[in-house]
């Protein structure tokens, strides 16, 4: 690295990543702030983020595009459950259309960012891929790096997995060109990404098992919505999309709130339509039943059947219980069953991570993100001029990175008609007397758990409350004032 970075003249807002969140925060920045300086850096060549990173086959969204898709730009495509290649193409049709693209510095990791109290500003220190470093300098940082590490996926202790003679692909970093026509494939795992590729790999291969420890719950919905399709035909476009919108986010906060209180009713109902698919003979107690309530972990969503078609057309099985071991063409189940397979896929998860691995300093002193309270899900305690965006668990990621961007804008406004110089959240002594919960609670899938000292905590109520409730956000952030007492203003 070189040892003296340049530095580039200050700017107003530095947005950290050109995925759904850092697209949504430049977007509503030009919309609402057109005056505003700022750039966006993003580590990878493209726009996109997970929807650039993932390849695997078949890889689609795992919720309905019209909550998907940004508030300020419809969604027009018929299909509401999308292929992967088609959100790319909103995601740079929207990046061109409102000029975003030459914003972005392609290629720029950043490796920490530094806030200086004399100055009041923040120091963002990147380096490009021929190891050439430079410094950034901003009054307010936008963190829109997401939550997972992009250079691993999770894969567990499978005990014999170096034995396997075959290939072994992680769905995050899926072989280019891997070829699995006519092989036999198992597929470890249960959670979204394995439903997602295991009908696109039956497609071609001569058999696909999915192994999985425990079942989890999954649903069905039509790739295309007849009312959708109905409104979009007689509205115009920005009014259909909001309409659609609006019912989608209806929909899924209705079924999430059932689910907590009505779990059993919601998890009869989800199964019934298993087995409706299935058939009475097919073991959908051992297979599909878990032992959790329904979003105590995420609710897994497939279109049209396609997971449970291909499992009743004979291109798919399951096979649920503990792995004994892995040899050399296969896996061997504690119970004694044996699974042949030419090609291995871990889809066993993802590692979480705060801040795409960014170090953040305050005054020299790095900041321990996990030591500090989320202030309306997106600032922490003490820290000033940040903010981030970590999407819903139980709904589209995209409604919180609007959410967000839209309260930033507003944040941005008022300190300019007051002067401010700096924000910051402050946990006074009666948001100190609260019970403290972790960052996200009563959701508890093991990705979650592997990594909750490494987030901010949260109190029992608003503004340190991190809801995951899109619609209680809406009045808890939309409506309140900027200066509410918590964050002050200097």
């Amino acid at each position: 690295m070189n040892a003296a970075a340049p530095h580039s003249p200050l700017l107003d807002v530095l947005i950290v990543g050109a995925g759904i969140s850092g697209i949504s925060a430049a977007c509503h920045l030009t919309r609402e702030c057109p005056g505003k300086r700022f750039s966006i850096l993003e580590a990878r060549e493209d726009i996109g983020g997970t929807w650039d990173l993932f390849r695997f086959p078949g890889i689609r969204s795992d919720s309905d595009m019209y909550t998907f898709g940004f508030r300020f730009k419809p969604w027009t495509n018929p299909k509401i459950i999308s292929e992967a290649e088609h959100i790319r193409d909103y995601l740079r049709e929207t990046v061109d259309e409102f000029g975003i693209r030459e914003r972005i510095r392609f290629g720029c990791k950043v490796l920490s960012c530094a806030w200086d109290s004399e100055s009041a500003s923040w120091t963002a220190t990147a380096v490009d891929a021929e190891g050439r470093e430079s410094r950034i300098q901003a009054r307010f940082l936008f963190m829109c790096c997401g939550y997972f590490r992009y250079d691993e996926g999770y894969t567990p202790d499978l005990p014999g997995l170096g034995n396997f003679t075959g290939a072994v692909a992680h769905p995050q970093h899926w072989p280019e060109g891997l070829d699995f026509t006519g092989k036999r494939m198992a597929v470890i795992g249960s959670g979204a990404t394995a439903v997602t590729m295991i009908p696109a790999l039956a497609e071609k291969a001569a058999g696909v098992t999915m192994i999985q420890r425990s079942p989890s719950y999954i649903v069905s919905r039509p790739g295309k919505d007849f009312l959708a399709g109905l409104v979009n035909a007689l509205l115009p476009a920005r009014w259909a999309s909001a309409v659609n919108r609006w019912r989608f986010v209806r929909m899924q906060d209705m079924l999430y709130r059932r689910s907590r209180n009505k779990p059993e009713a919601v998890k009869d109902y989800l199964l019934k339509r298993v087995r409706k698919v299935l058939g009475e003979d097919y073991d959908v107690e051992k297979h599909f039943t878990p032992s959790y309530e329904p979003w105590t972990q995420r609710v897994c969503l497939v279109p049209d059947n396609d997971l449970f078609l291909a499992i009743r057309d004979g291109k798919a099985d399951v096979v649920t219980g503990a792995i004994e071991e892995i040899d050399e063409t296969g896996v061997r189940m504690a119970d004694g069953q044996r699974v042949e397979a030419d090609i291995l896929v871990t889809a066993t998860g993802l590692n979480l991570q705060m801040f795409g691995g960014v170090k953040l300093f305050r005054d020299g002193e790095e900041i321990d993100p996990g030591a500090t309270f989320n202030y309306h899900g997106m600032m922490l305690s003490g820290v000033p001029n940040l903010a981030y965006t970590f999407g819903y668990v139980n709904a589209s990621w995209t409604l919180r990175a609007d959410l967000n961007s839209r309260y930033v804008c507003k944040l941005l406004k008022t300190m300019d008609a007051r002067g401010a110089r700096q924000c910051v959240p402050v946990l006074d002594e009666n948001g100190k007397d609260l019970p403290e919960l972790q960052w996200i609670d009563d959701f508890n899938p093991g990705y979650m758990q592997r990594a909750m000292h490494l987030f901010p905590r949260q109190k029992v109520r608003a503004p340190w409350r991190n809801t995951q409730d899109y619609l209680l956000d809406r009045k808890l952030i939309e409506r309140s004032p900027i200066e509410d007492g918590a964050l002050r203003l200097s």
